[in-house]
């Protein structure tokens, strides 16, 4: 069974339910995600009384866009041996929860149709905003010192850092300037609240990490929350469907009119 997804974040927008709510949405493009490889392993079973192991499957998506001929050529070869004609941006792994379901195979292409559906409620896992070398205040939210007193220098600055006498050293871990930002960061209980196949973008019920053009992963948690939009209020043209119009006229119908 297939819980993982990878799209990518193109924007933001709202969108309102037909309750009068506003929602903050991040519109994601669905790109293909392909199978470039599939293995297999044993691993051990946490629900399992004693302790014994399962077949798994762990698949290799490729997901994004980019030109075949910009990929390095190990990895050129490997799409072209599964057939594809287009090279992907990033390559990642997923397990497949059931195995004994079908497994999709090297060379397969997996829609967002066979993954998730409208009202499911997921995990989204993306890679945050790089922001560079940043202070205390701004990295953790250090409060400061205060202005008054002689320190009129000091209000945006760690303050004291060590530990006394013992241990005479700074604890690994202190909370310090450095590199804020590049993390992988999860949102949890987001809620996928449209999905158009035709135009390719799939609508999430809140911000999600990452930059704009940023790969997201997308898990579902196998819980369902309805959410009913206004179609007209959010801007989402709905496509009529199409009649097929069987009545012929023929040339002795013609005739006899």
């Amino acid at each position: 069974m297939l819980n993982d997804f990878f799209v990518t974040k193109i924007g933001m927008t709202q969108a309102w339910t037909k309750e009068g709510k506003r929602l903050a949405i991040t519109r994601c493009a669905l790109n293909p995600n392909i199978v470039v490889d599939s293995k297999s392993e044993e691993v051990l079973d946490s629900n399992a009384q004693k302790r014994q192991t399962k077949q798994t499957t762990i698949l290799e998506i490729g997901h994004g866009r980019k030109k075949l001929k910009n990929m390095s050529k190990p990895l050129r070869s490997r799409l072209e041996k599964g057939g594809f004609s287009f090279g992907v941006a990033h390559i990642d792994g997923i397990r497949v929860a059931d195995a004994a379901e079908t497994v999709p195979q090297t060379g397969d292409t997996i829609t967002v149709d066979q993954v998730l559906s409208v009202g499911d409620v997921v995990k989204v896992q993306g890679v945050s905003k790089g922001r560079g070398f940043a202070g205390a205040v701004k990295r953790h939210g250090f409060a400061g010192g205060p202005r008054t007193h002689g320190q009129s220098d000091r209000e945006r600055a760690v303050g004291s850092i060590g530990a006394g006498t013992t241990p005479g050293r700074v604890w690994p871990g202190k909370k310090m300037p450095g590199n804020y930002g590049t993390d992988c960061k999860s949102v949890q209980g987001l809620v996928i609240v449209h999905i158009d196949s035709d135009a390719g973008e799939l609508w999430l019920s809140g911000p999600v990490p990452g930059h704009f053009k940023s790969e997201v992963k997308i898990t579902r948690t196998g819980k369902n929350k309805p959410v009913h939009l206004d179609p007209t209020a959010s801007g989402i043209t709905i496509a009529e469907p199409k009649t097929e119009d069987n009545t012929e006229t023929t040339i002795q119908d013609a005739q006899a009119a």
